[in-house]
C-alpha cells in the first residue's frame, strides 16, 4: 500500500475509534447515571443500559474491526524487518481489544442475561449473599471493568495510529 494509503486508513481508524470511544463514554459518565437517578426501579434502568451497552459492543465490533485495516499491510512487511516493532506493538493492543469484545458480547453479556433471566425478579429484591446476586454483581463489575478498558485502549489506538511506519525502515527513519 501506498504511503498515502495508509495515511487515509490510519485517519479513517482513528475517526472510527474516537467516535466508539465518545458514545462509550458519554454513556457512562453521562446518560447512565441519569438512567439510574431517574427511572423509577434500578432493575428497569439496568435493563435499558443492558441494551444501549450490547449496542454499544457491538459498535466497538465495528471500530476496532475496521481499525485494523490501518495495520494489514503493514504487518507483512515488519515480519521481514524487525523482531519486535510499532506495528507489532500496536496489532497486539488491538488484538487485547477485540478480545476483550468477544468476552464482552459473547461470555459476560449472556451470563448476565441468564441471570435476570432465571431469577424473573429485581436483583437488589435477592439477599446480599444470595448466590444469583454475588454471580451477577461479579459478571457487572467485570463488565464494567473491561468497557472502560476498551474506551482507554480505544482513544490509545487512536492516539498512536499515525506514528505506525508507513514505508520501509528508511522511509521511516526520514520521517
Amino acid at each position: 500500500m501506498s504511503p498515502s494509503t495508509l495515511h487515509r486508513l490510519d485517519q479513517f481508524s482513528k475517526i472510527l475509534l474516537l467516535l466508539w470511544a465518545g458514545a462509550a463514554l458519554g454513556f457512562g459518565l453521562f446518560s447512565a447515571p441519569v438512567l439510574f437517578r431517574e427511572l423509577p426501579s434500578r432493575d428497569l434502568a439496568g435493563r435499558i443500559a443492558g441494551l444501549i451497552v450490547g449496542r454499544l459492543d457491538w459498535a466497538a465490533w465495528i471500530a476496532f474491526g475496521l481499525a485494523g485495516l490501518s495495520w494489514a499491510g503493514r504487518w507483512a512487511a515488519e515480519v521481514q524487518e524487525d523482531l519486535i516493532g510499532p506495528v507489532r506493538l500496536w496489532s497486539a493492543t488491538l488484538l487485547v481489544a477485540l478480545l476483550m469484545c468477544l468476552a464482552s458480547s459473547f461470555i459476560i453479556t449472556p451470563k448476565v442475561q441468564a441471570i435476570r433471566a432465571r431469577i424473573q425478579a429485581p436483583i437488589e429484591s435477592l439477599a446480599p449473599d444470595h448466590a444469583d446476586r454475588l454471580s451477577y454483581n461479579r459478571a457487572h463489575s467485570l463488565s464494567l471493568n473491561l468497557f472502560f478498558l476498551r474506551i482507554l485502549l480505544a482513544v490509545g489506538l487512536a492516539a498512536t495510529v499515525s506514528l505506525l511506519p508507513r514505508g520501509g525502515k528508511a522511509e521511516a527513519l526520514e520521517e
